[in-house]
């Protein structure tokens, strides 16, 4: 299973026992999926069609709470991941409607049902079991919801907004998508939605991200500072062979004397390494200050001078 499926799993399994944030994620799960539409008779009735259980089966299950009904027959037998309800039987969509005070042709949750912050936070949460999804966090942070119009997109920033959750809004065809790419973000969304045991597997994953990446960078620095370490002695060793066999030795400094032979002797050797080797020691600036010295007199030397 997919991580946003796992978060999804782990939502609909959410005890919840204040009824107005069971109006509130029905509420959600109707509007933004597209649920309610209106028949041939002018009445709205309900038909949830989905491609997972999560939804159909959350939404039965808030049903069940809200209206005390103990069957299962507005689950289509040839798919039982769609719903239908009509104005017909023990529970009209009608009375649902009225539940969760939809107002025919509106795309967006009525404000009423999500006026406090723990319906707000269960109107997130039948957003995101609606029309949400979420990339695996191995590869990568993204979460999304696809809204049908940039209305809905708009009420749904602007919830998130109250969380300090900071989402943006896309085009993309005919729908309009709210995203969020930052992970410390994401792990606030599923803490607002209760998905607890999820924030925590997701933790999990950014720790070992950042552990990799701080090692890599290590490693990475490490060689690029050999790799700088070995080029720099190499154009000294090369330097210094250049003066040995066009100005000779004896004619050097004594101190610079003493630098080209340890060089050349200690062709691996750092420059503290080489400083030590010195009577009396020498610090790395000393040491690097008479290498260059030494490159300057080489540069010198094959320019004639």
């Amino acid at each position: 299973m997919s991580f946003s499926g796992e978060v999804k799993e782990e939502l609909v399994r959410l005890e919840i026992t204040a009824r107005h944030c069971q109006i509130a994620e029905l509420a959600a799960i109707l509007v933004y999926s597209g649920a309610i539409r209106v028949s041939e008779t002018g009445k709205e009735v309900i038909d949830l069609q989905s491609d997972t259980p999560f939804m159909a089966g959350r939404c039965l299950a808030l049903l069940k709470k809200l209206f005390q009904i103990k069957e299962e027959r507005f689950i289509d037998e040839q798919n039982p991941n769609s719903l239908h309800i009509d104005n017909n039987g023990e529970l009209p969509a009608e009375k649902i409607l009225q539940t969760i005070k939809y107002v025919q042709g509106d795309t967006l949750v009525n404000p009423l049902v999500i006026k406090s912050l723990c319906c707000k936070r269960a109107y997130i949460r039948g957003t995101f079991l609606s029309i949400g999804s979420m990339s695996n966090p191995e590869k990568g942070y993204h979460l999304e919801f696809v809204c049908n119009d940039l209305e809905q997109a708009k009420q749904l920033v602007d919830t998130l907004l109250i969380y300090e959750i900071k989402a943006k809004i896309v085009a993309r065809k005919k729908y309009q998508v709210v995203y969020i790419k930052e992970s410390e973000e994401i792990v606030e969304l599923l803490n607002v939605t209760g998905a607890h045991i999820s924030l925590m597997n997701l933790e999990n994953l950014r720790i070992l991200k950042d552990m990799r990446n701080s090692i890599n960078r290590r490693v990475n620095c490490e060689a690029a500072n050999i790799t700088k370490t070995v080029n720099a002695a190499t154009k000294q060793i090369e330097d210094i062979q250049y003066i040995k066999e066009h100005y000779g030795f004896d004619n050097l400094a004594e101190n610079l004397r003493q630098m080209a032979e340890l060089r050349l002797d200690y062709p691996d050797a750092t420059l503290k390494e080489l400083g030590q080797y010195l009577t009396p020691p020498v610090g790395k600036s000393g040491v690097n200050h008479r290498l260059r010295k030494l490159s300057e007199l080489a540069e010198a030397l094959r320019k004639g001078n």
